[in-house]
C-alpha cells in the first residue's frame, strides 16, 4: 500500500505532502495525542467492569500496559493482540484464559456496535452526496439498493434456517450466537453498567475527537464539518481494520474520502499521514514502555 501510495503521487506532490506534514501544527497533533491516550486509559478503567463480576479486579496499571501491548502486537501480526491480551492477563493477574479472552471479545462486539452506529448516523447525515459520488464512480443507485435489500433477505431466510435446524453445525452456531449475546447482555446486568456505557461513549468521543482536531493542521481541511469528517472518520477505520495498523491504506482511504467534498489529494493525504503517525506513534512508543514495565513491575509474578 505504501509502494501503491508512492508510485500514484508524483515527486512534487510528495515534496507538498512532506511539507505539510513538517508544518504540522504542534499543539493540534499533541492534542490529538492525548485524547489518545485518554481512550487507551478509558479502555483499561471499563475492562475491569467486565471482569469484576467474574470476580477478578486486575491492577489498573496492568490493564493499561496489557491494552497498550495489544495495540503495537497487532502492528506485526493482525488479532495477535487479542491471544497475548488474555495471555499477558492470566500471566500476571491470574484470570483464567478463556474467561479473559470472553471478555475481551464482549469488548470487541460492544465497539462493532458502536461503529455500526456511527456509519449509520454518517450515512444519514451526507446521504445525498456519498449517493451521488457513488453514482459518478460508476455504481448504480438501484443496484446498489437491490443489493442491500437482498442481503437482508439473505441473512434473515439463514437465521430462520439456522434456528429451525438441528444439525451440529447450526447447533455450534446457535450456541456461538448465543454466547456473544448473553456477553454483550451481560452489560446492562453488571454492577457499574452506567460507568461501562459512559466509557464507552467517552472511547468512542476521544477516537472522533482525535480525528476532528487534525483538521486544524491542514489548511484546507479547516473548514470541514463533523458529519463530513464523519466520512473520513468511517473510511479511516475500515482501512485500519484490513491491514496492520492501518499501514499504507489509512492515508489513501482517508483521502479518497476526503476528496468527495472538494479536498485536493495532497491536502487529503497530508491529512491522513498526520493523523496514522501521530495514532501509530502512541502504539509504538507507549506500548513498548509498556513491554518493558509490565514485566519490571510485576517482578513476584
Amino acid at each position: 500500500m505504501v509502494w501503491y501510495w508512492y508510485n500514484s503521487t508524483s515527486a512534487e506532490d510528495r515534496e507538498q505532502i512532506v511539507y505539510h506534514i513538517k508544518e504540522a501544527d504542534l499543539f493540534w497533533v499533541g492534542f490529538s495525542v492525548l485524547l489518545g491516550v485518554l481512550a487507551y486509559i478509558s479502555r483499561a478503567i471499563r475492562w475491569n467492569y467486565l471482569l469484576k463480576p467474574l470476580g477478578y479486579q486486575p491492577k489498573l496499571s496492568n490493564n493499561l500496559f496489557i491494552v497498550l501491548i495489544s495495540y503495537f502486537t497487532n502492528l506485526g501480526i493482525p488479532r495477535s493482540g487479542e491471544i497475548l491480551r488474555a495471555t499477558a492477563l492470566a500471566t500476571y493477574e491470574d484470570v483464567p484464559f478463556e474467561k479473559g479472552f470472553g471478555t475481551i471479545v464482549t469488548e470487541r462486539v460492544v465497539d462493532v456496535i458502536m461503529l455500526l452506529s456511527i456509519i449509520a448516523t454518517t450515512l444519514l447525515l451526507q446521504t445525498d452526496i456519498i449517493v451521488e459520488f457513488l453514482q459518478n464512480k460508476g455504481f448504480n443507485y438501484k443496484s446498489i439498493l437491490l443489493l442491500v435489500v437482498a442481503g437482508i433477505i439473505g441473512a434473515l431466510i439463514f437465521i430462520l434456517f439456522i434456528k429451525r435446524s438441528s444439525t451440529k453445525i447450526a447447533i455450534k452456531i446457535k450456541g456461538f450466537v448465543k454466547g456473544l449475546l448473553d456477553g454483550v447482555l451481560s452489560i446492562f446486568k453488571m454492577e457499574n453498567k452506567w460507568a461501562f456505557v459512559f466509557h464507552t461513549l467517552f472511547i468512542w468521543a476521544c477516537y472522533i475527537g482525535m480525528f476532528w482536531v487534525i483538521k486544524y493542521t491542514v489548511s484546507e481541511t479547516v473548514g470541514l464539518t463533523i458529519s463530513q469528517l464523519l466520512v473520513a472518520f468511517v473510511a479511516g477505520a475500515f482501512a485500519m481494520t484490513a491491514t496492520n495498523g492501518g499501514i499504507g491504506l489509512y492515508p489513501i482511504a482517508v483521502s479518497k474520502a476526503l476528496a468527495i467534498f472538494g479536498i485536493s489529494a495532497v491536502s487529503g493525504d497530508a491529512f491522513g499521514w498526520i493523523m496514522w503517525i501521530s495514532q501509530t506513534a502512541i502504539i509504538v512508543v507507549f506500548g513498548a514502555i509498556s513491554f518493558l514495565l509490565l514485566p519490571l513491575l510485576n517482578r513476584n509474578r
